[in-house]
């Protein structure tokens, strides 16, 4: 296995690889303290707790995969108990999310309801957005699949045309959350050489491959991610690559929720005011904000 850099330190973080003699990138992540601090942010049920952690865990996967500057954002829309989930995830390795659902729904469900179950009919969305000055990119398709793995699957296939293989998991113990997951895509032909082109033979190898990966072992942070990684594709020529850290960051503040409500008619900010103030908490991160008309009233701070 050929190394380009360190060894990973802690429990969050991605890592790039290439099976060389495949002709196949990867990216292998595991999330320990990141996942659970935004999953405890609020009361979540068994069931959304769950989705939301893999959410986050194909997130990070997805979005390094990706070159840009900015925030990519995978979300799902849906009829189902799980009306909404969001999740985003910067270029510096900043992650947040949650998500909106019906409790009776929920409660009335088994705590290994499948993703079918939980969501019901609706859309899985990715998006970058990389600033003011730049065109927003969206893929939109709709949930079609057992789980979230096959719903993205599904994306690949019909938004980029490229074959993406996983190996997700995700537990609670202790009270405390932990998953991972290896994500495996054929390279696109123009990135291919004749010496690595990939046929439909190497793609199956790749695939099985990753499957006889356990989730015990994917989880397993007394296992090095380079070791496991070594252990599943070493035959194949495994080259590992610059990892990133990860970690649960919030970009609310009070001088952002402000800057928003300043630009409502001031009708409107009366009647949003309750005991003579206004409270706005944010969805993300639960953290909440008071503020009174006056309070608005003044001129907003410059940004340091």
């Amino acid at each position: 296995m050929r190394v380009e850099t360190a060894p990973q330190a802690g429990a969050d973080f991605i890592r790039p690889f290439q099976i060389e003699a495949l002709g196949i990138r990867g990216r292998a992540v595991r999330l320990s303290r990141a996942v659970d601090e935004i999953v405890h942010k609020h009361a979540y049920p068994g069931p959304v707790a769950r989705l939301l952690t893999e959410m986050l865990t194909v997130a990070a996967a997805l979005a390094s995969a990706l070159k840009y500057e900015g925030v990519f954002t995978l979300q799902t829309k849906s009829e189902g108990a799980v009306r909404l989930m969001v999740v985003d995830v910067t270029s510096e390795g900043a992650m947040r999310g949650y998500a909106q659902f019906d409790a009776d729904a929920v409660a009335a469900l088994p705590a290994d309801a499948s993703l079918p179950r939980l969501l019901g009919g609706g859309y899985l969305a990715f998006t970058v957005d990389q600033g003011e000055d730049t065109n927003r990119y969206q893929g939109i398709v709709e949930l079609t699949g057992a789980d979230l793995v096959e719903c993205v699957q599904h994306y690949f296939q019909q938004s980029e045309q490229l074959k993406a293989g996983f190996k997700l998991a995700a537990v609670q113990q202790g009270g405390r959350w932990h998953s991972g997951v290896i994500m495996l895509q054929r390279l696109p032909r123009e990135e291919q050489t004749s010496a690595v082109e990939i046929d439909d033979d190497a793609w199956r190898r790749a695939v099985t491959l990753l499957a006889s990966c356990t989730s015990k072992e994917l989880l397993d942070e007394g296992l090095p991610i380079d070791d496991l990684l070594y252990r599943l594709f070493h035959e194949d020529g495994v080259r590992v690559f610059k990892g990133q850290g990860l970690r649960a960051e919030c970009r609310c503040s009070r001088q952002r929720v402000g800057s928003v409500l300043r630009s409502l008619p001031r009708d409107e900010l009366k009647e949003l005011e309750v005991d003579g103030a206004l409270e706005v908490t944010c969805e993300f991160c639960n953290s909440k904000y008071r503020f009174t008309l006056a309070d608005l009233e003044e001129a907003a701070p410059d940004p340091a």
